[in-house]
C-alpha cells in the first residue's frame, strides 16, 4: 500500500501556498504538510520527529530560497540535485531529474544544481563566493532535515525545491521584494500537481538504490502534521 507523501516547509506563507495547490490524485492519499520552522536546529528536530514516526512514501522539502548567481529571476524554481552545508557535509538527492522534469511539464521554468544550507541569511559577496563553489540556491532548513532523513530514514526517497524570491540582482532588502515574492507564492502552490506527478512516479517505478550516508482516497488538502 501506498504512504503518503511528506511535505515539509520552514514558514506560514509557504505552507500556505502549498495548501492552496491542487492535490487530487497524491498517491497514498492526502499528504502530510508540515512547517518546521526557520533554521538548521529547528528544522531538524522537527524532521526528526516526524520522520522517526514513519509511515511516510517519500519526502519533499519546499518552499522559498535564494539564487546565488546570475540568469535566474523570482519565480522559477531551483531544484537540488545535491545539498550541502557550511561542515562540508554532501546530501545526494538520486530523484532530483524526475521532480525537475514534473515541474517543466506542469510550466514552470526550472534549474537543476547544488543548494547551500546556511545558518544565517547570505547577501552580497557571500552569494558569489558560494556560486563560484557551485551552488544555486541557499537555504537555511534543508541539510538539517536530510540530516534527520539520514539518521532516522535513509531509504524514505527525497527531493528538496525552492522557488526563488531574491537574487543576486535584486536581494530581499532593496525594493521590488513584494512583487517577487508573491510571483514566488503563485509559483509554490502552481507547482503542486508536479509533486504529485513525481510522488506517484516514485511509486511506479522499482525502488532506487539507498542513499548514501550523508559525507484511499485523494484529497484536495493536505492534512497537517501534529
Amino acid at each position: 500500500m501506498t504512504a503518503p507523501l511528506l511535505v515539509l516547509c520552514a514558514l506560514a506563507p509557504e505552507a500556505w501556498a502549498l495548501r492552496g495547490g491542487d492535490w487530487s490524485g497524491a498517491a497514498g492519499g492526502p499528504p502530510v504538510l508540515a512547517r518546521t520552522g526557520m533554521g538548521r536546529r529547528t528544522a531538524g528536530r522537527r524532521a526528526a520527529v516526524l520522520l522517526e514516526a514513519g509511515g511516510y512514501g517519500a519526502l519533499l522539502v519546499a518552499g522559498f530560497g535564494a539564487a546565488v548567481g546570475p540568469g535566474v529571476r523570482p519565480g522559477e524554481v531551483i531544484v537540488a540535485d545535491r545539498v550541502t552545508d557550511a561542515e562540508g557535509r554532501t546530501h545526494p538527492l538520486a530523484t532530483a531529474p524526475a521532480l525537475a522534469t514534473a515541474l517543466e511539464e506542469a510550466g514552470l521554468r526550472v534549474h537543476l544544481g547544488t543548494h547551500r544550507t546556511a545558518d544565517h541569511v547570505v547577501r552580497g559577496a557571500e552569494r558569489a563566493r558560494l556560486h563560484a563553489e557551485g551552488a544555486l540556491a541557499v537555504d537555511m532548513e534543508a541539510a538539517a532535515v536530510l540530516a534527520a532523513r539520514a539518521e532516522h530514514a535513509p531509504d524514505l526517497p527525497a527531493a528538496v525545491l525552492r522557488v526563488v524570491v531574491d537574487t543576486p540582482e535584486r536581494e530581499l532588502v532593496r525594493p521590488g521584494t513584494l512583487p517577487a515574492g508573491f510571483r514566488a507564492w503563485r509559483a509554490l502552490r502552481a507547482a503542486v500537481p508536479a509533486l504529485t506527478a513525481w510522488h506517484r512516479q516514485l511509486n511506479a517505478a522499482p525502488p532506487p538504490p539507498t542513499t548514501p550516508p550523508s559525507s484511499t482516497q485523494p484529497s484536495t488538502l493536505p492534512q497537517e502534521a501534529s
